[in-house]
């Protein structure tokens, strides 16, 4: 990536020290958990820089070892530690944690034009992600002053995950994996390297885990309650 202005890695650097202050002020998991994040994204960072991620021959391909293993521990979380998720998580936090998005979106389109991605991945193709981030502090505004209501909230968060979903699958399809359909005159190859890669091992899964605890602390809990403890 030498051909990248050297003020995006610290942009995006930036970005995933602000999802770790929201995720952390979002949930109050044990120490050991947040222990496992600080030492799962050096190593995701240095398998990247490695060029470990580039081997996109190989079956299954090795950017699985950046995606799965958070899911995995998200839909853990959701079936077996349901209700400890539910009683020690902030709706408030879950829901502006959304905001980093924005700037997600900025990092992606710089990305775009400095040909490390393909168009599709950008607001300005077909990743409308951005009105996640601009919309979640209007929705908490809205939410917390009766005007929108415990429905509409959770509609938003089922909505807002429709859109993570589509450009996760358009990321995984466009990049040089036997698996690609999209984008072969410019792949995504960006988010296979360093730091980009904590795009997938990182953010999403953090942004992924901020729409699940709040749809089922929404789905679980007394809404005004809720309203009322943020």
């Amino acid at each position: 990536m030498n051909n990248l202005p050297t003020f995006l890695p610290a942009f995006f650097i930036a970005i995933v020290v602000a999802t770790w202050i929201m995720l952390y002020q979002a949930t109050r998991a044990p120490k050991f958990m947040w222990f496992l994040a600080l030492v799962w994204m050096p190593v995701q960072i240095a398998l990247s820089a490695k060029g470990f991620y580039l081997d996109t021959t190989s079956l299954p391909p090795h950017f699985a070892l950046a995606i799965i293993p958070p899911v995995l521990f998200i839909l853990y979380l959701a079936v077996f530690q349901r209700r400890t998720l539910i009683e020690n998580s902030s709706l408030k936090y879950l829901t502006l944690l959304h905001t980093v998005r924005i700037a997600v979106e900025l990092a992606l389109l710089f990305l775009f034009r400095m040909g490390e991605i393909p168009r599709l991945m950008t607001f300005e193709g077909s990743n409308p992600d951005i009105l996640s981030g601009i919309t979640a502090p209007l929705l908490w505004i809205g939410y917390r002053r009766g005007i929108i209501g415990h429905k509409g909230l959770l509609i938003w968060n089922a909505a807002c995950l429709g859109l993570l979903l589509n450009i996760v699958v358009r990321a995984i399809l466009s990049a040089p994996t036997p698996f690609q359909q999209f984008a072969f005159d410019q792949p995504n190859t960006g988010l296979l390297k360093a730091p980009f890669v904590l795009l997938p091992a990182f953010i999403v899964p953090a942004v992924l885990f901020s729409h699940v605890a709040a749809i089922l602390k929404l789905a679980g809990s007394n809404v005004t309650s809720l309203r009322d403890s943020g």
